[in-house]
């Protein structure tokens, strides 16, 4: 693969795993309950709408779960795996044969932003004038519905929370287990 391939890779992977993030993050942030109403779930409600509103007239949501989020992040990763096999190989690939990575994929997404969140909320939990800023009360309100059965098993450390540590874990745990499905 030539040089110039290789960052027309890099561009296609980058830019549709960004906006894929964004996808994932408003479904996320809707499983959570967060504030809709701040400032950056505003801005990730405004950066899906051209693609997500008309999906949605298609696809219900099911007992609060945007389910049209979902699809829209698998069909957006499915379209990434057939453009990036298209510049490396040069031919279209039958996407039903792709489908199941990228599903993976997206649950591999799923994991890392999660992963990232947790380190994010442990972090600024440390720095007090982070405390009110928007980014970092929505990072918390995204991560409170992971860590709260962790923090049931648990015992109380007197002001210690381990629970970060094994979300973190078992998150690593999953994504190891599905690497192996993983396409891109």
């Amino acid at each position: 693969m030539s040089s110039g391939q290789q960052a027309l890779v890099f561009l296609v992977q980058s830019l549709f795993q960004l906006y894929l993030v964004i996808v994932l993050l408003r479904f996320l942030l809707q499983l959570a309950r967060a504030d809709f109403f701040n400032p950056v779930s505003q801005a990730i409600v405004k950066a899906t709408a051209p693609l997500l509103n008309p999906l949605r007239r298609i696809i219900p949501g099911i007992g609060g779960v945007d389910i049209a989020s979902l699809v829209l992040a698998v069909l957006l990763y499915l379209v990434m795996i057939l453009l990036v096999a298209y510049l490396i190989i040069g031919q279209f690939i039958n996407p039903l044969s792709v489908l199941l990575g990228s599903l993976v994929g997206v649950l591999n997404l799923i994991i890392s932003i999660y992963f990232f969140a947790i380190i994010i909320s442990a972090i600024s939990s440390w720095i007090p004038p982070l405390h009110g800023h928007p980014i970092t009360r929505l990072v918390w309100q995204l991560v409170e519905p992971l860590l709260g059965p962790f923090r049931k098993l648990l015992p109380d450390l007197g002001g210690i929370d381990l629970s970060p540590i094994l979300a973190l874990m078992a998150l690593k745990v999953v994504q190891i287990l599905i690497q192996p499905l993983l396409v891109l």
